[in-house]
């Protein structure tokens, strides 16, 4: 498999991925829209978040952060937290166990 070759999907207005799945994790690789928004959600799969490329402004358990280039946040399961690209950004999202709904 190469990433050229994986379908990129718009899942949230000006936020488009590529998905790989394996048993027990989810990796995607966004192209996110400066102004694009995720909106403040929670799940029960630990993610890992790395900024690639931008700057994006993440909230987690009600508290603001700006990450760039190769920061690297863990989200914990069931712990809320939402987004928004102050730049285009390029993010990566490991998730565990699979993120079924975006199979």
């Amino acid at each position: 498999m190469n990433l050229k070759e994986i379908e990129q999907r718009e899942v949230f207005p000006g936020i488009k991925g590529k998905f790989v799945h394996g048993e027990q994790i989810s990796w995607v690789f966004w192209e996110v829209e400066k102004g694009s928004l995720v909106n403040e959600h929670q799940h029960i799969n630990e993610q890992i978040m790395h900024v690639v490329k931008g700057n994006f402004e993440f909230v987690l358990n009600g508290k603001p952060n700006i990450y760039s280039d190769g920061d690297v946040v863990v989200i914990p399961s069931n712990v809320r937290h939402s987004g928004k690209a102050l730049t285009n950004c390029k993010l990566m999202d490991v998730f565990s166990p699979v993120r079924e709904e975006y199979k």
